[in-house]
């Protein structure tokens, strides 16, 4: 199914490259104009948009720190500069994902992890919810992630950040549906991106192996939720955890 964006504004943040890029592709090739936002992928960025705009699609680049203020204020309104209020507002920015065990974690290493999955989305949603509540309508999908239901070791900061921006995205449904605002979370599998170039085949074949479909999810994956969850057809869907992840999480 091909999701009709058409007359919508989309923004993704981190959409450089890995799901962020995927997403961004679907949704401008659905018919959005699609910003998408980089902090320091700059030539992965415009080279996605140059490949978009070959095929017709209304697209532009914005740099950002999506975890500061200042940031995020001159994102939203280069936005509105360039396409108008923001519609449809993808979550999907993070950074730097160690594996540390117990004794290695600080309270530092939590609140890197929580800047992205919590304090990143509260500012972008407090930016755009003006115009989302005028219009009485709008959505808004994070990028959470399985390691909640699976308790991923070795992870914690991660895991409880992740769990927390599910939280965020369950009381802003509530909060938000009298407005025609949906607020939903799509909650991927290991889906191997740029970020995990030079895993060991052994470590990649082991997961796929325990995940019902007995293989990996690719971007557009996660993509095509996102669209479906942007389009019209999604209007009565709202506080929902979407796992895409061929069933990895049934238990």
């Amino acid at each position: 199914m091909q999701a009709e964006l058409s007359g919508k504004v989309a923004l993704v943040t981190g959409a450089s490259r890995g799901l962020g890029a995927a997403i961004a592709k679907k949704l401008a090739l659905c018919g959005a104009s699609t910003v998408i936002n980089y902090f320091r992928s700059r030539e992965k960025a415009e080279a996605l948009r140059e490949q978009l705009q070959e095929q017709g699609c209304r697209v532009a680049t914005i740099e950002a720190d999506v975890r500061s203020e200042a940031g995020v204020a001159q994102l939203i309104a280069k936005t509105h500069t360039v396409f108008g209020p923001v519609d449809i507002l993808v979550l999907n920015a993070t950074g730097p994902q160690p594996f540390l065990t117990i004794e290695k974690q600080t309270w530092q290493s939590y609140l890197d992890q929580l800047e992205f999955f919590v304090k990143s989305p509260l500012l972008l949603v407090k930016e755009v919810l003006p115009d989302m509540k005028r219009k009485r309508s709008g959505r808004i999908i994070q990028i959470g992630s399985e390691v909640f239901e699976l308790g991923q070791p070795e992870f914690a900061n991660y895991v409880a950040a992740k769990g927390a921006q599910l939280g965020q995205t369950r009381s802003w449904a509530r909060e938000l549906a009298v407005y025609g605002i949906t607020v939903n979370l799509i909650a991927p599998g290991w889906i191997p991106t740029e970020r995990h170039t030079g895993t060991p085949q052994a470590e990649l074949d082991a997961y796929a192996a325990r995940v019902p479909m007995r293989r990996h999810g690719v971007p557009a994956d996660v993509a095509e939720a996102v669209a479906y969850l942007a389009s019209p057809g999604a209007n009565f869907i709202t506080g929902q955890r979407l796992s895409i992840n061929g069933g990895n999480t049934l238990e």
